[in-house]
């Protein structure tokens, strides 16, 4: 019915083949006198989407998950996943030959520490680990009596024969009419973030660093318009960007020779030694910089100083342009998505359509905004038990029929040059269950009380995050995820250095952009999940003492009303809910071009009364 662009469907490979790869792999293990390796799903860069020539993880175990880790010994396995990935993992691997174990608590190193035995030697590729983690191997291993031992070249890389050369997309400058800042101004911001460091020079690891850094965009990986590179910012003098030239036109040359020498990717290590030769403290990232860094610089004398980069601050905090983009992309994914929604109540209760075809109607009806570029993840569309699969991708094989008392769970996004989005809406495919209504009402409470927080200037998004879960907390209940992400300006869907989770440190600042998104998951039933972007703002409480904080909604899409227990909202929840419909209907109703649209979207959105 609808051709996608940007999606596929095709499920991932199994069986003898996989079977056959583990052996050969093994075999190469033995020939390097390895008695085992330890697989990240990683680039050097710890991208989330990485180019398909490094899929290692996939290709190896069968596990398709953006988060993940395999350990191989000679005569057992593991594949390390968290909690939105456990019922994919198993369903994905060979519980025969491999074992399913947590990534979090406990982590892989405590399986290590079990199953290693002294005189083992595991390897490691050091350009796919972070300092830190390669430090927990290497604790992991001489706890065991082991030796943890830094390979050259990737063993699995020597087996796999058919593996992708890596990407070479071409670059394109992300004008000023988006990003709102030119490069010469972001790069003093940054010099003087080193020279608080200490440091003589930073080297920008990550790969958003550097298209924020220098105002372009790439396509070298899935869905998040990347330009694999590297940069090399000093406290004195021109900085550096290390990127394949093939990349790049002559006009994305000639922008990025105005503001920095421009080398292969090869220069890096030869500069990095340099450096460190002469002494210098070089700034690494500690979340994205590869170990093999670190080890350079050490090993010729530098300083390797580990930290967290600069740059992620400043980049998650969205100028006034940005914030006026991303205002626009979302109206626009608005649009798109009230055609969508009335598409789904129009046609779903008929019984004919299937998970794949929501998320070929939604691609679609994203396309016919003219403005486009990608999806900014691949769409989870589930119904069903599908939908307690919290990561779920529906392919040929799972593509599940959309049933009558069936919730449909779907969670997708946009790359808009002037924003991305992400956005997740649960409909309810004829009457819902008593227990349905339940579960989504108490997230949806959740949804509220983060929605409608006030906090001070220093809140992070761990003092957030039980908003979000009181309700549920309150009948036994929680989710395995965190509560928001941040989210990129045309860049990366999942963005740091700011999160709503147990786990987020990172103080909430005005012009950052993150999600919120509780949810309700029950096993081989049905999910349950409700999600807004939020712009953090200032908010103005008469006799305040301190600067207040607050949350604007960007995305303008209808919460299911037939899923709501009217019964459990407060007086204050349901005012919320009904002024978000309210404004809902007043800023996207004029944008759309068809009357059944409209008339969907006025009942959509309607006052609601207990």
């Amino acid at each position: 019915m609808f051709e996608a662009l940007f999606q596929t469907f095709e499920d991932p490979e199994g069986g003898i083949a996989l079977t056959a790869r583990l052996a050969a792999f093994r075999e190469e293990l033995l020939r390097r006198r390895l008695t085992g390796f330890v697989i990240p799903r990683a680039d050097q860069q710890q991208n989330e989407y990485v180019a398909p020539s490094e899929e290692r993880l996939a290709w190896l175990t069968g596990f398709t998950g953006s988060a993940g880790m395999a350990v191989v010994l000679l005569h057992e396995a593991a594949v390390f996943v968290d909690g939105r990935y456990t019922i994919q993992a198993a369903r994905q691997v060979d519980d025969k030959a491999w074992t399913v174990a947590s990534l979090i608590d406990p982590p892989p190193e405590t399986w290590l520490s079990a199953h290693l035995k002294a005189g083992d030697r595991l390897g490691f590729d050091p350009w796919l680990h972070t300092s830190s983690a390669a430090e927990k191997l290497s604790a992991a291993c001489a706890k065991a009596g082991a030796e943890l031992v830094a390979v050259e070249s990737h063993p699995l890389d020597a087996v796999w024969t058919e593996r992708p050369l890596p990407p070479l997309g071409p670059v394109s400058i992300h004008a000023a009419e988006f990003a709102g800042e030119d490069e010469a101004s972001k790069l003093a911001r940054i010099v003087a973030e080193v020279v608080k460091l200490g440091a003589d020079a930073l080297v920008l690891s990550d790969s958003h660093a550097v298209a924020w850094t220098f105002n372009i965009r790439g396509a070298d990986v899935s869905h998040t318009p990347l330009p694999l590179s590297y940069a090399l910012v000093p406290k004195d003098g021109r900085p550096t960007i290390f990127i394949d030239g093939r990349k790049l036109s002559n006009a994305a040359r000639d922008h990025l020779e105005q503001s920095a020498d421009v080398r292969e990717p090869d220069a890096l290590a030869p500069s990095l030694t340099e450096l460190a030769k002469a002494g210098a403290t070089i700034a690494l990232d500690n979340a994205t910089a590869a170990d093999a860094l670190t080890r350079l610089i050490q090993d010729n004398g530098g300083t390797a100083l580990r930290g967290a980069d600069p740059v992620a601050l400043l980049k998650a905090v969205k100028n006034e342009t940005e914030i006026r983009g991303t205002r626009v992309a979302h109206r626009r994914d608005a649009v798109a998505l009230a055609k969508f929604l009335a598409w789904i109540d129009r046609e779903a209760p008929k019984g004919g359509l299937f998970e794949i075809d929501t998320v070929e109607a939604l691609e679609s009806f994203r396309r016919d905004t003219g403005a486009l570029k990608d999806v900014s993840f691949p769409t989870i569309a589930g119904t069903g038990p599908n939908g307690a699969i919290v990561h779920y991708r529906v392919t040929r094989k799972s593509n599940r029929r959309i049933a009558l008392g069936d919730v449909l769970l779907i969670d997708s996004g946009a790359q808009f040059e002037d924003g991305t989005t992400d956005v997740t809406r649960t409909i309810a495919i004829g009457e819902p269950t008593a227990e349905m209504r339940d579960r989504f009402t108490r997230v949806l409470r959740g949804h509220i009380a983060i929605a409608a927080a006030v906090f001070p200037d220093g809140t992070t998004g761990a003092q957030l995050d039980s908003f979000a879960r009181q309700f549920l907390w309150q009948a036994g209940l929680d989710f395995e995820h965190g509560t928001g992400h941040g989210v990129g300006s045309y860049l990366s869907v999942h963005e740091g250095p700011a999160r709503i989770s147990k786990l987020g440190t990172v103080a909430l600042q005005r012009g950052m952009i993150l999600s919120n998104e509780p949810g309700y998951y029950k096993t081989n039933a049905f999910g349950i999940r409700i999600e807004n972007l939020e712009l953090v703002v200032a908010r103005q409480i008469d006799g305040a003492d301190k600067p207040m904080n607050g949350f604007e909604a960007l995305t303008l899409a209808p919460i299911d009303r037939r899923l709501i227990d009217l019964a459990q909202l407060s007086d204050d929840e349901l005012r919320w809910l009904n002024d978000y419909h309210a404004r809902v209907r007043r800023e996207v109703r004029p944008l759309l071009d068809d009357e059944a649209t409209k008339v969907w979207l006025d009942a959509a959105t309607a006052v609601l009364v207990r």
